[in-house]
């Protein structure tokens, strides 16, 4: 999962919404803890990076043109029927939703990687035996039993309980409307009355960059070859490689601008890139090479 993007930017409220707001194709609906859910960019959000609060997410990249996903598939929803809500098994068409795929990085399919707290912690790809599949989930519940409440609650069948913060439910309905702007609004105030609050620093920082990457235009990248002094060409190119998963790319870009710039300028890079930086999990070996890089270039 060295590609992916920290998905626990996406959700940033101290305990997670314990069941997802909707589903399409699948009759889920909150309150509706189903095992199996299919998976689109409009319910993304609370199908995989809220449940994940609560229970590991196993997502499944598959396509209708995929054979090994068709002997995959029905394996998985098995196990997830005979998980008991221990785990949710979250269905993806590639097809319809590329940019989920490009957020993980998925180089084939099927390719199967598990969520938990927000974050990708294992994965595989290609089909495998039934067997090995089992064992690789129990592996995952183990590790995760103590950190996911709702595991130890499925596992007892009860429910969990999570308390709601209306100020981090405001930004996050906006964010599932696709409302950026006032998303990026609501966070802002949560950072007004706490400037401490690392939740909500980095949700802003997710906001801010899904809101550019969405308009992100590929020819960015060549106009900044064609322009290396334009700041502004600079900053967008490294938006639109980081779009493409092109991390290092984006990175070295930035911190090349660093190098030629200085006053406000620099300054503006400077910030740009650190906050790129709190789009990936803690412990990403390109953040740490980058910081490092930045530190050069700036001293």
């Amino acid at each position: 999962m060295a590609g992916a993007v920290d998905l626990s930017a996406l959700k940033n409220r101290a305990e997670a919404r314990s069941s997802a707001q909707s589903s399409a194709g699948t009759g889920s609906s909150a309150g509706d803890h189903s095992p199996i859910v299919e998976v689109t960019e409009s319910n993304f959000q609370a199908e995989v990076v809220e449940r994940s609060m609560q229970v590991p997410v196993v997502v499944d990249l598959w396509a209708s043109w995929c054979q090994p996903c068709k002997q995959l598939s029905p394996v998985l929803e098995k196990l997830a029927r005979e998980g008991g809500g221990t785990w949710v098994l979250a269905k993806i068409d590639v097809d319809a939703n590329q940019r989920i795929a490009q957020l993980f990085g998925a180089q084939s399919i099927p390719t199967v990687i598990a969520i938990a707290g927000g974050q990708p912690v294992e994965a595989f790809a290609g089909a495998q035996p039934e067997e090995q599949i089992r064992q690789w989930i129990t592996a995952i519940l183990d590790a995760q039993r103590d950190q996911l409440p709702g595991i130890r609650a499925a596992e007892e069948g009860g429910g969990a309980e999570s308390p709601e913060d209306p100020r981090f439910t405001e930004a996050e309905q906006a964010l599932e409307r696709g409302e950026y702007a006032a998303a990026e609004q609501a966070y802002q105030r949560i950072l007004d009355a706490e400037p401490d609050n690392e939740q909500a620093k980095a949700a802003l920082a997710q906001v801010r960059f899904t809101a550019r990457a969405e308009n992100a235009d590929p020819a960015a990248i060549s106009r900044a070859e064609e322009n290396p002094d334009d700041v502004d060409a600079q900053l967008a190119a490294a938006d639109a490689e980081l779009a493409q998963q092109r991390v290092e790319q984006a990175f070295n870009r930035l911190i090349g601008t660093v190098k030629r710039t200085s006053g406000d300028e620099r300054d503006r890079v400077r910030e740009e890139l650190l906050e790129m930086f709190g789009l990936f999990p803690d412990g990403d070996k390109r953040v740490a090479d980058a910081r490092r890089a930045l530190a050069s270039a700036l001293f």
